[in-house]
């Protein structure tokens, strides 16, 4: 079933509309939980949900010092920096429609760096995609930044920085995944990144926030979708989808996201874009799209 055509053709799809919703759990998670305490316990529910399953099913687990400490890097790259950046971000201020659009930058990143870590060439097309996704992003942020007092511009970037600081760890933890964990069971291989996200994640939540949750259906369920939507769904999608393809390839997908979650903000939310922030959408999906031209 995994290797049939019909199923390849659907994972782009599924994927995009797992990935985003993302965004949207976020927004309503943080009108009732700290971001990292909520994380703890997503990550903790899903390295044990995931684990059960694998030794059910008698999945080999990873063997070897190196291996585990490839699977310890990826799980904090993808899931502990990743998400607790993009999730504190939402928590603390950013709209959820913003934050997705800064998830355009994955693409362009893994277009810029490329070259360096793959050995890729840029072409023409490619620097012209780049430049037009950065001038896309600052067009939407532009309204957020323009007009704030001094004293409270720093509540402002602050968000945007950790936002932008997570699609950096994404990304590379994209390369990593793709260049060090090339075998293994990925049953395996994502319980034992969720338990180091788990570890890593903690402290600092322990450290940063009161450990706060209000427990009611809306916080239930949006733990439930986390979990087995997103924790089990999406990123087993998305690391299937590195392990048969290249990074830079698989990169092209996400240009999808922004839009995806401006549309569920707007419908969920109520999030309004201003006519900036619709042209400044528009060249950043444009840009991208040019960046991750295979």
């Amino acid at each position: 079933m995994l290797s049939s055509p019909l199923f390849l053709r659907a994972v782009p799809i599924i994927f995009t509309l797992l990935w985003s919703s993302g965004w949207i759990v976020a927004g309503y998670s943080a009108r009732y939980a700290d971001a990292l305490t909520f994380l703890v316990v997503r990550f903790a529910c899903a390295a044990v949900l995931i684990a059960a399953l694998a030794f059910a099913m008698g999945a080999p687990w990873p063997k070897g010092r190196r291996a585990i400490l490839d699977c310890v890097v990826t799980g904090v790259l993808l899931h502990a920096a990743y998400l607790g950046g993009v999730w504190w971000a939402v928590r603390h201020g950013l709209p959820a429609g913003i934050s997705g659009l800064i998830a355009g930058l994955q693409p362009i990143l893994t277009a810029l760096f490329a070259p360096f870590l793959l050995g890729e060439r840029i072409s023409l097309l490619r620097w012209a995609g780049i430049v037009c996704g950065f001038v896309g992003i600052a067009l939407v942020l532009e309204p957020k930044i323009v007009g704030v007092e001094p004293d409270a511009l720093w509540a402002v970037l602050v968000p945007v920085a950790i936002n932008v600081a997570a699609m950096f760890a994404v990304t590379f933890g994209s390369f990593y995944q793709k260049a060090r964990v090339v075998t293994g069971d990925l049953r395996t291989v994502t319980a034992v990144q969720y338990a180091a996200a788990f570890l890593v994640t903690l402290p600092f939540a322990y450290a940063l926030e009161p450990m706060h949750i209000e427990w009611n259906l809306t916080m239930v369920l949006v733990l439930a979708w986390s979990v087995l939507a997103l924790s089990l769904g999406g990123i087993g999608l998305y690391l299937f989808m590195i392990r048969r393809g290249e990074v830079s390839r698989i990169a092209t997908f996400l240009y999808l996201v922004p839009a995806t979650v401006a549309v569920e903000a707007w419908l969920l939310f109520g999030e309004a874009l201003s006519p900036i922030q619709i042209a400044g959408m528009a060249v950043t999906i444009l840009g991208v799209a040019l960046a991750s031209r295979k």
